[in-house]
């Protein structure tokens, strides 16, 4: 199986393949540890001629400056745990299907010689249209060319109760429950321009450039949750907008620490915004945007910050 998966059958120890890349062992090593591969010795035939033209490719990266000293070992960890959590999921999903009738081994292994090449050909093109749209907006805003800084809106979905919820569901809908949260969210913040950064758990959080999209998409999600025919979940959201340090795709700052802070105080239902996206969409007009309700809220007590300003901001009756 293993030799299948990989292409080839393993011929080679780590020290082979190292000298043959043209890479001192140390580094290899290095290199494997922070991709998350089990630990080898240097006996071990567990190789193969791709590990040397990997190997190769790495090297030429730090030798283009692709992959400087300062953030090599961040970018190789976040290339391992992304794709370790993929070929995780992956693998489950073929091995379901395999047991579902004859030897696991032999369907696992027809059924991957059929499925794999496309899952390949799809994994490219996937990366390659968000690379493209990411470069997309790096160009539009030029103040990321020469900073990791940016303005943005950043935004946590929290689903309200889900502690409670949870335990009383089984496994399989639990999992259906968490997936309809996380696919209909997700649908919003792209459908309005924006990024989801990360899931945790029962969490979404997500930036997008206009905080009037932000404050829109909340809006909406909230007000899924108030419908009792809608399975979507109850939900509570906290917005803040300013300065954002974008790093491996992940985003940093005090921006977000506030973002997290309001989602905390937020109660079922409802929308908190911090100063930054009050000012941002009340600059020219004190009621802002048409459509929407602001109250100020008591200065929110929260770690990291002294004294946090709130808005609530919701929807305007018809």
């Amino acid at each position: 199986m293993e030799a299948f998966l990989l292409g080839e059958e393993p011929s080679l120890t780590r020290v082979q393949v190292a000298e043959r890349a043209g890479v001192p062992l140390e580094l290899a090593v290095q290199l494997w540890h922070q991709l998350g591969f089990p630990h080898r010795s240097d006996d071990d035939v567990a190789f193969a001629e791709s590990d040397v033209e990997a190997l190769r490719l790495t090297s030429d990266l730090v030798r283009l400056g692709i992959l400087p000293p300062e953030s090599q070992a961040a970018l190789v960890r976040t290339w391992g745990r992304s794709y370790a959590r993929l070929a995780e999921w992956q693998t489950t999903l073929l091995a379901g299907v395999a047991t579902e009738g004859g030897d696991p081994a032999t369907a696992l292994t027809e059924l991957a010689s059929d499925v794999l090449p496309r899952v390949e050909a799809l994994q490219t093109y996937v990366w390659r249209r968000h690379l493209a749209s990411a470069a997309q907006h790096l160009l539009e805003d030029h103040s990321s060319l020469s900073s990791a800084e940016t303005r943005l809106a950043v935004c946590f979905v929290d689903i309200v109760g889900y502690t409670t919820r949870s335990r009383s569901l089984d496994g399989a809908e639990l999992v259906e429950w968490v997936d309809r949260f996380e696919h209909d969210t997700t649908a919003q913040v792209v459908d309005h321009g924006g990024q989801v950064i990360k899931t945790i758990g029962d969490e979404v959080l997500f930036t997008v450039a206009d905080p009037a999209a932000a404050v829109e998409i909340a809006l909406t999600l909230a007000a899924r949750g108030d419908d009792a025919d809608d399975p979507f979940p109850a939900v509570r959201a906290g917005i803040a907008h300013g300065a954002v340090v974008r790093r491996l795709g992940d985003v940093f700052g005090s921006t977000v620490n506030a973002a997290s802070r309001l989602t905390s105080a937020a109660r079922p239902g409802t929308v908190l915004v911090d100063a930054g996206v009050h000012e941002a969409l009340t600059a020219d007009d004190p009621d802002g945007e048409p459509g929407w309700r602001w109250r100020r809220l008591r200065r929110v007590s929260a770690k990291g910050f002294d004294h946090l300003q709130a808005w609530r901001v919701r929807a305007a009756k018809s």
